[in-house]
């Protein structure tokens, strides 16, 4: 028998340590499991340790690296402290440990709470920890989130990050103290666009300067920040211009809560309405004076105004530089509309400049839609229908065995609501506890049965799709000679398209135009 052993140490558990109270330390944790390894007889696979992350955190390397090593069968048995060091997600819980783990033959067991999938008694408790490490969780989050929107309605700055030009007093946790070095660059950018100068134009001012970035400042400085993905991160941005011109927090105003997360199991956040932000006004000195503010903001909508009912371009979004990935934009000139790559107006050096007109580049679109399709009608397409239909039974096969997995949970969980009951009826239960765990119970069935309606339409789907057939045929039929592109047919049979620059001596374009069917 192999093992796999996973340890997790959260901040949270960091905090709590004493000298004397070593208990949840990583090492401690290795040294219990090993032990316990040894005793058993079983041959240590690998042990996998996740530091300073919380047990619902879904991104956590070593426990996707071991999930991934399970699906290869590589060991036998997943051993852990307790079942919230694996996970404290209730649907981990029945995904892994109670669906997956035993079709990979693989058992899984906790020490502390004796939880064992070998052992079918006590399944019922390792689903009631299940449940009492999601409600763990979502109070957790539900505390957090109270105490920091109190920091927020109070104006102390909680971010991980000091806004450019800011930076985190030392002495006073939530404060903001001025930059000086960084101050100065604001000032002047404010100063510029009041003087009549464009956001890109700015960018190249500074740009041609040397002067870093917001991000680059922070690198070179030592302080924390996040690393963009982009070619040239270095450099000042279009955008970077744009939301300081209108960020309220140069003014001395602590603006926060612009985003929210939408689920405390989820790292993802949305955007909210300004009416749900945090405006504290007066919290710390202002870089910008406010008349200049007041100044700024009157030009900025007098810009804004003639692009308010704007129509939105043929390739907009679409077309791409080839060779620096940013996404092109439109110019006019003498009536005509140009796609150029916006890269090559911050920084002479940022992109060698790829450059289109919009009327050349629907011509090339039509041009090689227009081969396509005769091309692709010239065919006999019967060894692409049976691979079409190959890959719809496929996801059909899939889909079936979802819906089996479910409707099994579905019965085990209805099972033990049932069981649940005749324990309050014996008196093993009280009321209230009756209560909270089937209702939780209740809520996955609930859950469970949307997953099962949910995976049964797209069955539907998948079958009237069989029955009619490959429909690549209909669609490239209903584009084939064109003379002219709508925005909407762009949409449908477009991804993206990345343009380089011309060939010297020619008047070729080269483009690479990826379909979206």
């Amino acid at each position: 028998m192999k093992v796999a052993i996973y340890c997790r140490l959260s901040e949270e558990d960091r905090n709590k340590q004493f000298e004397t109270d070593d208990s949840n330390s990583i090492q401690n944790q290795k040294m219990m499991l090993l032990q316990y390894a040894m005793e058993q007889g079983w041959e240590l696979y690998n042990i996998y340790s996740d530091d300073d992350y919380t047990g619902a955190d879904r991104r956590r390397p070593q426990f996707n690296r071991l999930l991934q090593d399970a699906e290869q069968r590589r060991f036998d048995v997943v051993l852990c402290k307790t079942q919230s060091r694996f996970t404290r997600e209730l649907e981990l819980v029945e995904k892994y440990i109670h669906g997956l783990f035993p079709i990979w033959g693989i058992r899984f067991i906790s020490i502390v709470d004796n939880a064992d999938t070998a052992n079918k008694g006590n399944k019922k408790s390792r689903q009631i920890n299940g449940l009492v490490n999601e409600w763990y969780l979502e109070d957790m989050s539900e505390n957090i989130r109270s105490v920091l929107t109190n920091r927020r309605k109070n104006g102390f700055h909680i971010g991980a990050f000091a806004l450019y030009g800011y930076k985190k007093d030392p002495d006073q946790k939530g404060r903001l103290l001025v930059d000086e070095e960084a101050a100065a660059v604001v000032r002047e950018v404010f100063a510029l666009f009041a003087q009549g100068h464009g956001k890109s134009a700015i960018a190249r001012m500074l740009n041609d300067r040397g002067i870093p970035n917001p991000t680059e400042y922070k690198r070179l400085h030592g302080l924390r920040y996040k690393q963009p993905k982009t070619k040239s991160g270095t450099l000042w941005k279009y955008f970077a211009i744009s939301d300081m011109l209108t960020n309220e927090i140069y003014i001395g105003h602590m603006v926060q809560g612009k985003y929210g997360s939408v689920s405390y199991k989820t790292k993802q956040n949305k955007p909210r309405p300004r009416s749900e932000w945090y405006i504290v006004e007066g919290t710390h000195e202002p870089i910008v004076d406010r008349e200049l503010w007041d100044r700024v903001q009157a030009m900025i909508a007098q810009k804004a105004k003639p692009f308010a009912a704007g129509k939105v371009g043929l390739f907009a979004g679409k077309a791409r530089c080839a060779h620096c990935g940013y996404v092109m934009r439109s110019a006019k000139c003498q009536d005509k509309r140009y796609l150029k790559c916006s890269n090559r107006h911050v920084s002479k050096d940022a992109c060698v400049g790829s450059f289109i007109s919009v009327d050349k580049l629907e011509q090339l679109v039509l041009d090689e839609l227009n081969r396509l399709s005769a091309q692709y009608l010239d065919r006999d397409a019967l060894e692409r229908n049976i691979e079409f239909c190959d890959n719809l039974q496929g996801q059909k096969s899939r889909l079936l065995s979802d819906i089996a997995v479910y409707r099994s949970k579905i019965a085990e969980y209805s099972k033990g609501i049932r069981e649940l009951y005749m324990d309050k009826v014996k008196g093993l239960l009280s009321e209230s506890d009756f209560t909270d765990l089937s209702k939780g119970f209740a809520a996955e069935r609930d859950r469970l049965e949307r997953l099962v309606a949910d995976s049964e339409k797209q069955l539907s789907g998948i079958d009237a799709r069989i029955a009619s057939g490959d429909n690549r045929r209909e669609l490239v039929e209903a584009y084939t000679n064109l003379d002219h592109l709508t925005r909407e047919m762009v949409e449908t049979l477009i991804d993206h398209i990345t343009v380089s620059k011309r060939i010297p001596g020619t008047r070729v374009v080269p483009i690479e135009i990826h379909w979206s069917f």
